[in-house]
């Protein structure tokens, strides 16, 4: 076998993608346009808006509860005129939840009355979340209310107001009640784009190579391969230089992906050994399964509709575009077939917790089978349709 030959051979098939602009746009620039959509819309990184609607007559105590709302830290608040409005926000998705405070709210409640709130959000939301806070923030307020309330009844004070503002300097003096959260796992905290990045990066690799095996049948339709076989060149340089170029497609655009994503949107993809090795083994696995394609297949065109197909049936059976952890166990088990889960799984546990190469030894231990496997399973299929088509 000449090693040089096989690199030739490597640097012409990754040229001949870099050419393609479609090729070189779904390799270099569509993966970060996913990855940011993904982050902008599902990202952890957004904070939550609530809308309100308050008349001028809500009084006293209306405006007290919207101050309330404001001090929360991870919370915007939004006001709108009337509930036209806020629920046309709420059914846009402009505002995630809304509260709508009635006319003559304080007067009301300095009346004795219970006042109802009417809270507005999209059925299956993130508003049904943003429900928890609005009630605790309400129910803080109704605290106060009953306190005062009870201290008039009581004869502890001369009037509601008087009782009220008891009872709101009591409340400051009130120790809070601290929560401290912690992420199952570990300490690392998920970003914005670090969830869809692992993915984007699994999807991409295997559909960009399986997409290039097209490549591969039009060099046996074209004659490519039969004219380097009547020259001073082996079999298995042919087969080594075709592996190492779809390997080469593989390897670039997976480094791509974790090096623009670092640069771009800040992604911590955890330990660096763990996360290259992700990368080395599932690119070497998404060459076997290109070059079987190339090496079964007759017909470029369609290989690349097969390709496309084949790699986001695939991606969505392993896990890159729904996350693992709501699989039901059938699924599970159905996505533990495939190299995606067991590369999704290695990435998300350096990402969280910072896991080094012995702590996912046998995710990557899995990965290098289906390497070998595929790699070992097309080399035999493409040597022997090399050499029929050279008879």
């Amino acid at each position: 076998m000449n090693a040089r030959k096989a690199l030739v051979i490597a640097g012409i098939n990754l040229r001949r993608l870099l050419r393609d602009k479609t090729g070189a746009f779904f390799m270099f620039v569509f993966p970060f346009l996913i990855i940011l959509a993904l982050g902008a819309a599902f990202g952890s990184g957004s904070t939550p808006a609530l809308g309100v609607t308050m008349p001028t007559t809500a009084g006293v105590l209306g405006h007290d509860l919207r101050d309330r709302f404001e001090a929360i830290e991870d919370l915007a608040v939004r006001s709108f005129p009337d509930v036209e409005e806020l629920r046309s926000a709420v059914e846009k998705g402009e505002v995630e939840g809304g509260l709508v405070i009635p006319r003559g709210y304080d007067d009301r409640i300095r009346a004795g009355e219970t006042v109802p709130l009417t809270y507005l959000a999209r059925p299956g939301s993130s508003g049904t979340e943003l429900e928890v806070v609005v009630n605790g923030i309400v129910d803080q307020q109704s605290v106060v209310v009953r306190a005062a309330r009870f201290a008039v009844s009581e004869g502890a004070a001369d009037g509601f107001t008087d009782a009220l503002t008891s009872a709101e300097a009591l409340e400051t003096d009130v120790a809070d009640v601290g929560v401290l959260t912690r992420t199952a796992g570990g300490e690392a905290q998920i970003g914005t784009f670090q969830g869809g990045a692992a993915q984007e990066l699994i999807l991409f690799v295997f559909l960009t190579s399986l997409s290039a095996s097209a490549m591969l049948i039009e060099a046996r339709r074209s004659g490519v391969t039969r004219r380097m076989l009547a020259s001073p060149t082996s079999v298995r340089t042919i087969l080594m230089g075709e592996t190492l170029g779809r390997y080469a497609i593989a390897l670039v655009q997976g480094l791509m992906i974790v090096g623009g994503t670092v640069l771009l949107f800040r992604v911590d993809w955890g330990d660096p050994v763990t996360t290259g090795l992700v990368v080395v083994l599932f690119s070497l696995a998404a060459t076997g399964a290109a070059m079987l394609m190339g090496s079964v297949l007759e017909n470029a065109a369609q290989a690349g509709a097969m390709g496309v197909f084949l790699g986001l049936v695939l991606a969505a059976l392993g896990g890159c575009m729904v996350p693992l952890e709501i699989f039901p166990p059938v699924m599970l088990r159905i996505a533990h077939l495939f190299p995606h889960a067991w590369a999704l799984e290695a990435l998300n546990e350096s990402i969280v917790t910072g896991a080094g190469p012995a702590e996912v030894a046998t995710k990557l231990l899995v990965l290098a089978a289906y390497a070998v496997a595929l790699l070992g399973i097309a080399t035999v299929l493409l040597r022997r349709s090399i050499t029929l088509r050279a008879n």
